[in-house]
């Protein structure tokens, strides 16, 4: 056991509560979760900073020690890489994301550069026996995920949104929806349930008026797939539900057709018949009549409202109300009536 001083505690580790003194092991688990101290080998000009626990970014540099989890990661706009078959002190992995998921890059998007490299150090090791200096290896989340998680929202409505692919503009309906409902006096909680560990999205939802927020990672899950996407948008649902709020407000990060696992959970009847309103988001007309096709013929949903760049203008909004029959509003000049629409689907009156 050795001890470091770490430079920058990614927000993937939030739940292992470190300081910045961090005792290492060197008998590494190679499993998705577990917390590791690496060194930074090189600078980077773009895509260059690290989500802290905090919340806010900071600029990582060579030469910083950094804590964060193993994983994988497979992002249609950003890095994609896998979980090494095992991992020693000295072994250089990379930087994946900006939550601080460490592991084997696969494949890179030009428009980021190369991703940061990253020797191993050791792992991480939380002293949860009282009174022992036994240390076992730290991992991320303050829970481990049931994968037969039951599912039980008490009635309460829920609110999801999907999207053709990533920066689809999804959180950003999500937070003018929140906002216009908190407006209207409803107690609305949120959560993200697919992804790759980073909770600006649910910092965004907070900032918007949402009560209670929770992101997959909070129960142990780096980065979602097919296999447990499912499982962790029940427990979240169901947690939330426990807090009797007025509405849910969820975002299913990705898009509909993609690695995270959103297809899945779409396809999990339970899921799908608690669903009070889909909001579809959009990059352009094709993408909008292209999803709103998925949604109904694949897994039987039909959206109340798409939204995102292709209803920057009354252009497109035409083409996806005509196209689609389907309401088409922009959530960043027309916030209000995106969260007025909502609330009119799940039953709620909206303010004069």
């Amino acid at each position: 056991m050795k001890t470091i001083i770490a430079d920058k505690i990614s927000s993937v580790a939030q739940y292992a509560k470190l300081s910045r003194e961090v005792r290492l092991g060197s008998e590494i688990p190679c499993e998705e979760g577990v917390l590791i101290a690496v060194e930074i080998l090189n600078n980077k000009g773009t895509y260059n900073k690290l989500e802290l626990t905090s919340g806010r970014q900071a600029q990582v540099k060579r030469g910083d020690i950094v804590v964060g989890a193993l994983g994988h990661r497979n992002a249609l706009f950003g890095y994609a890489g896998h979980l090494p078959e095992k991992v020693a002190v000295g072994d250089v992995l990379q930087m994946l994301n900006m939550g601080g998921v460490i592991g084997v890059c696969d494949s890179i998007n030009p428009s980021l550069g190369p991703p940061f490299e990253a020797r191993v150090l050791g792992v991480v090791l939380d002293f949860p026996y009282l009174g022992e200096r036994i240390g076992v290896p730290a991992r991320a989340g303050a829970e481990a995920l049931d994968p037969d998680a039951p599912l039980d929202v008490q009635g309460v409505p829920v609110v999801a949104l999907a999207g053709t692919c990533m920066n689809a503009g999804k959180t950003a309906a999500a937070c003018a929806i929140i906002s216009r409902l908190r407006h209207a006096g409803l107690v609305v909680d949120a959560f993200k349930s697919t992804g790759v560990a980073l909770r600006r999205d649910i910092l965004a939802m907070e900032d918007a008026g949402a009560r209670n927020t929770m992101v997959f990672s909070d129960l142990g899950v780096v980065c979602t797939t097919g296999k447990n996407g499912p499982a962790v948008t029940r427990t979240l649902l169901t947690r939330l539900a426990a807090e009797r709020p007025d509405v849910i407000v969820f975002e299913l990060g990705d898009g509909i057709l993609g690695a995270y696992g959103v297809e899945a959970i779409l396809r999990d009847s339970a899921i799908r018949n608690v669903l009070s309103c889909v909001v579809l988001s959009a990059n352009d007309p094709v993408a909008a009549w292209g999803g709103v096709e998925l949604l109904r013929k694949d897994f039987g949903i039909e959206p109340q409202v798409v939204t995102g760049p292709a209803t920057d203008n009354q252009v497109g909004r035409d083409i996806i109300a005509q196209r689609c029959g389907v309401a088409a509003i922009n959530a960043i000049t027309d916030s209000a009536t995106i969260g007025d629409a909502v609330a009119m689907s799940i039953g709620f009156e909206v303010p004069a």
